[in-house]
């Protein structure tokens, strides 16, 4: 089995669904995970796909956000990540968010539970043997500094990275809910949600801004030997939105729009903090953009000063991390091969996406395109007007900069987004009335999201004859 097995590095969210989409295409899969023999910065247990910073898979609405364009075409591509999501979420408003052990555990029992799948636990320090074939290297942003070195080798590049934050997590228990209210921003149901789903506790404006300097005041965690490392804008620390201008939190993750306090429905609040459920059971909240790089005994005290949380307690605080990812444009090719050693694959973040939905995407692809060379078949690449083509585009030669500029290295991690579709005829009226201004934009990634999904289903439809051979 294992000379013909495509092996995998990495068991994280990319490499469980590369080796679960081999699988269900009767090719024997090893995956190769380190921990629990190495560990990480952010990782806490041993499972696979552990959810190491949010447990939020972000919007489920497929109909106008192409995360949740992104999520319908996991589905309907048998996503092993996506299954086990959908059966492990938790109330989120219009987002899918998951009891991350649970989510976690149940990934691991699947690929435990496959007899085409074996598991070793096992650092692969450098590059594969010779020997194995076929390889999907799947390490994500946590990728060991042996192979990371061993890559940059054979590319003869330096990987590029940006530091990632995590967010604190609160014990519910210890939230003044008398403070506190229960509400989705705009009232808005989604997959096992209410419309109550998020926990807010409001601030006036005096309020605001004590926390503001508190932020700005507070002693971090520095990394000097990591000068120059970009943070990613989608997981900014909360401290460095607020070095970027006062106002900046309060435009993003602590907004009020949308928002009434149940507690005093006249008061309008400046600003607000959300805390989204983290568990099935309700007893932890994580703080929604609450990414930071405080010091630990820093977090407790400015954390404290928020309205409802003063006497809070947390399973978890903050935290920050190096990520790494290739110059995936210049050094993949359309199918996720490494044009220096074409036996390798990449997939997942470490190709430079960014996000967990987007992960497994490109990791269900990895495991389709071995899939597709173990049987020496033809390479079924979907659509660039579907979510999965579109970022794959992105990844391996959409970016502008697809050759190496010495001194400069544009191509940065992205998550999925309609700027990365192909643009579709302009909607201007439905049923003989003219759209106007946000109306017209809505058409448009509706047009976008229907043509998708026509698209992706007509893919999968073309590629059953070539995976059944």
């Amino acid at each position: 089995m294992t000379k013909k097995a495509v092996h995998i590095i990495g068991g994280g969210l990319a490499g469980s669904e590369a080796a679960w989409q081999l699988a269900r295409r009767n090719v024997p899969a090893v995956i190769h995970e380190m921990r629990p023999v190495r560990g990480t910065d952010a990782h806490k247990t041993d499972h696979l796909a552990e959810l190491v910073c949010s447990n939020s898979f972000r919007s489920d609405d497929a109909q106008n956000n192409a995360v949740g364009l992104l999520h319908a075409e996991l589905r309907l591509a048998d996503s092993l990540i996506m299954s086990c999501g959908d059966a492990n979420q938790v109330p989120a408003g219009g987002a899918l968010a998951v009891d991350r052990d649970g989510f976690s555990a149940a990934v691991t029992q699947k690929l435990e539970n496959e007899p085409l799948i074996t598991i070793y636990r096992d650092e692969v320090a450098g590059l594969p043997p010779e020997d194995w074939d076929n390889v999907i290297i799947a390490t994500g942003p946590l990728t060991s500094p042996a192979l990371s070195e061993a890559i940059a080798t054979l590319t003869d590049t330096s990987a590029l990275a940006f530091f990632d934050a995590i967010a604190p997590i609160a014990y519910f228990e210890s939230i003044d809910m008398s403070v506190a209210w229960f509400q989705s921003r705009y009232d808005k149901v989604g997959p096992g949600g209410t419309g109550a789903d998020y926990i807010n506790c409001p601030m006036d404006k005096e309020q605001y801004y004590n926390f503001i300097n508190a932020l700005n005041e507070g002693e971090k965690t520095e990394f000097k030997q990591w000068e120059g490392t970009p943070y990613f804008e989608g997981c900014m620390p909360i401290e460095v939105m607020a070095e970027r201008g006062p106002e900046t939190p309060r435009h993003g993750p602590m907004k009020p729009m949308g928002l009434t306090n149940a507690h005093n429905p006249d008061v309008k609040a400046y600003a607000v903090v959300q805390l989204r459920q983290d568990n099935a059971l309700g007893t932890l909240y994580n703080m929604v953009g609450f990414q930071t790089k405080l010091k630990y005994g820093a977090q407790k005290d400015i954390f404290r000063l928020i309205p409802g949380l003063e006497n809070a307690e947390f399973a978890r605080l903050g935290g920050l991390h190096r990520n790494t990812f290739l110059n995936s444009p210049v050094l993949l090719d359309g199918t996720l091969r490494l044009k220096a050693d074409t036996r390798l694959r990449f997939a997942g973040q470490i190709t430079g996406c960014e996000g967990y939905v987007e992960s497994a995407s490109m990791g269900l692809l990895a495991g389709r395109f071995a899939a597709e060379e173990w049987h020496g078949l033809e390479k079924s690449i979907p659509p660039v007007t579907t979510a999965f083509g579109a970022l794959l585009s992105h990844i391996t030669g959409g970016h502008l900069a697809t050759e190496e500029v010495p001194g400069k290295r544009s191509f940065q991690p992205m998550n999925v987004n309609f700027g990365l579709f192909p643009p579709v005829p302009a909607v201007t009226e439905i049923d003989g009335r003219r759209l106007r201004g946000k109306e017209k934009t809505i058409a448009k990634r509706q047009s976008i999201c229907k043509r998708a999904l026509v698209d992706f289903e007509q893919w999968l439809e073309d590629s059953k004859p070539k995976m059944a051979a």
